[in-house]
């Protein structure tokens, strides 16, 4: 019985964003790639077909590999798609890597993708918040919310949890893909966020996931790297032959001083050096 009411309850939902999507006919959807910009784009595609337009935003704050692999999803399933530059790097307030930098970067975003609107014909746009991400640290909603920015899976009411088995139930492929972010989210607070360091920590992905580990960061702590790898692959990691390849590794790009962290993978980790005052302003 309770299994049957979780079903029908996620059908609801699922039918509640479909709905909503309808009552857009010309819309953009702010696009990165992950599982739930992914799953938004799929479905305003089942729904409104050429009437939308998958938009992702390229910079040096975006992975290479996440950007080739954004591409051929939306190749993969026919989802119109067109990539546009953004420069938040040009803007002093978001190099500088205060708190409220996820607000400048969204906000060169919006401002990005509003201009693209009102000269192609797309009534609104639309990104892939949740309902999970409420109450969180991310002063990205705020900008979202400047913009007038649709949030059709949070007024679904869909959490993160349902928008992964929704995916998994339509065979998409990023049902299960880990959570990612940006690459200026690894770069500790404080300490500004440069094109060269955004190269560091992308190669030092980039080399971890050529030794097969699935779910990590590379956090930039100046002349200290933090390594979070998953938990339940940490114990790979926990030997003496793979801690000489991480030394090679970290300090041929640069760092003085090579960490892994024995906490393993946590999503926003670097928040936890925030203030008390910093979270709530980055929930007003």
């Amino acid at each position: 019985m309770e299994i049957a009411r979780g079903v029908g309850m996620l059908e609801k939902k699922a039918g509640r964003l479909r709905q909503i999507l309808t009552s857009h006919p010309r819309l953009i959807v702010a696009y990165s790639g992950g599982v739930d910009s992914a799953f938004l784009a799929w479905t305003a595609h089942q729904v409104l077909g050429d009437r939308m337009l998958a938009v992702i935003a390229d910079s040096a704050s975006l992975a290479r590999t996440h950007l080739e692999d954004a591409l051929a999803f939306a190749s993969l399933h026919q989802i119109p798609l067109q990539v546009v530059e953004t420069r938040e790097l040009e803007n002093p307030a978001y190099v500088q890597n205060d708190s409220m930098r996820c607000f400048h970067c969204k906000d060169e975003l919006f401002t990005v993708l509003e201009r693209y609107r009102v000269a192609h014909g797309f009534d609104a746009i639309a990104y892939g918040v949740n309902a999970d991400d409420e109450g969180d640290f991310r002063p990205g909603q705020q900008a979202a919310r400047q913009h007038s920015v649709l949030a059709p899976l949070l007024e679904a009411g869909l959490g993160k949890d349902e928008i992964r088995e929704l995916a998994m139930q339509h065979d998409l492929r990023v049902w299960d893909k880990p959570a990612s972010a940006c690459l200026s989210s690894r770069m500790e607070y404080g300490r500004a966020v440069t094109p060269g360091a955004l190269s560091v920590i992308e190669r030092g992905e980039d080399a971890l996931r050529a030794l097969g580990f699935r779910q990590f960061r590379v956090r930039h702590h100046g002349d200290i790297v933090r390594i979070e790898i998953a938990r339940d692959e940490l114990p790979r990691a926990l030997n003496a032959e793979m801690a000489r390849q991480f030394a090679a590794l970290f300090k041929g790009l640069g760092f003085k001083f090579v960490t892994l962290d024995l906490e393993g993978f946590r999503s926003g980790s670097m928040n936890q050096l925030l203030t008390a005052e910093e979270l709530l302003r980055g929930r007003s």
